[in-house]
């Protein structure tokens, strides 16, 4: 059945559920193998190869912005632009500010003014003094301060000391544009420094938290967004609930079930979200098909690791007996999502002696894969 055709007794119980097993511990349970669903499969795989960056060169010269639009091929030889998907920012100067720069590379200079993630106006009035954005240029940060324009008592907002003077003349929920007063100068490779670092003010409707990683505090945000408007709303509010688990990981992969498979009676993956979590690796499905049988992978419920049991391509790779449905269902630079045909159920130590660990593997295809994702 359809999620759009339950009725609301119906959806409110469901609802209700998804919150309490998240927040409680239940005991998990079997359960029968979810339909496929082709045409999400398909739309699951046009977002994957869809790249915002690809409409910059329109957006910007239909903005007057030439000499940045004219920049935007170069844009394919930077890594970062390469593995990044998803939602971008873009801090534009005028035409007439890059000449006045007889020496800039505007390349460099607009990979140094585009940053992850959409950051409308009133989201950077929401941000804590002097805090630090990376940019698509990898470990180089922008700094984001604000002053009071006491005739209007309204918010400035400075990009390194530089004014946004056009705010949000761009916004299509996929890319937005900023105009500045002048450029941002080229900048240090220690613009990042974490002593100089101060985290965002992320706010999720009422839950606030502080993170020592600004980078996978924004790359969160991103998931969230990204999964909750592809079929995937549960985990998104999983991960809203676990945030605090969350935000201190240097990385995650995640294993999960989509909303149409839950409501079609997969419900043991709500109470056990935190054993679809491997925190610290970063695993490609190219990854994930290196590893050998064996291999076990750590997870967020402490004491309990995933195994691989049986090793290979797709579909051939099973972890947990469980076969991998649609592999990236959603990646950024910190976050990589695979989803399943099953919950993965809880394997007795005795079920898996006689496999061969191979942990040291893991670790080394995880070091890899996150070395290359992130430049």
């Amino acid at each position: 059945m359809a999620i759009g055709a339950l009725q609301l007794p119906v959806l409110f119980f469901y609802t209700t559920l998804v919150f309490s097993a998240l927040t409680t511990s239940w005991s998990s349970s079997e359960d029968s193998a979810p339909p496929r669903y082709s045409q999400q499969h398909q739309l699951l795989q046009i977002q994957s190869s869809f790249s915002p960056t690809s409409l910059f060169e329109q957006i910007l010269s239909h903005l007057g912005f030439q000499e940045l639009a004219m920049a935007i091929p170069s844009l394919a030889d930077l890594p970062s632009f390469a593995t990044w998907n998803g939602p971008s920012t873009v801090f534009a100067p005028s035409d007439a500010a890059i000449r006045s720069c007889t020496s800039c590379s505007v390349a460099r200079l607009l990979s140094e003014h585009v940053i992850p993630g959409l950051f409308s106006f009133s989201y950077l009035q929401s941000l804590a003094f002097g805090t630090k954005v990376e940019t698509m240029n990898s470990g180089h940060c922008l700094s984001v301060t604000k002053a009071i324009n006491h005739a209007t008592n309204r918010s400035k907002i400075f990009i390194n000391g530089i004014e946004i003077t056009h705010p949000d003349i761009f916004n299509n929920g996929l890319v937005v544009v900023h105009g500045l007063h002048g450029f941002v100068s080229t900048l240090s490779p220690f613009s990042c420094t974490i002593e100089k670092m101060t985290p965002h003010a992320f706010s999720v409707h009422h839950m606030i938290a502080s993170s020592p990683s600004p980078l996978m505090h924004l790359m969160l945000r991103d998931g969230m967004l990204r999964l909750r408007t592809s079929g995937f709303g549960i985990l998104a509010l999983a991960l809203k609930i676990k945030y605090g688990d969350l935000v201190g990981l240097n990385n995650a992969t995640i294993f999960a079930i989509d909303d149409a498979s839950i409501f079609g009676g997969s419900h043991s993956y709500v109470r056990n979200v935190r054993f679809h979590i491997v925190p610290n690796h970063y695993m490609t499905i190219s990854g994930l098909e290196k590893l050998a049988v064996g291999t076990t992978l750590p997870t967020l419920d402490q004491g309990h690791h995933l195994v691989v049991t049986s090793a290979g391509v797709i579909p051939a790779l099973r972890i947990n007996y469980v076969r991998i449905k649609v592999p990236e269902v959603m990646r950024n630079p910190k976050i990589v999502v695979h989803a399943l045909f099953l919950p993965f159920p809880r394997l007795h130590s005795a079920s898996i002696s006689g496999l061969v660990n191979g942990q040291t593997e893991v670790d080394q295809v995880a070091s890899v894969n996150h070395k290359i994702n992130l430049g």
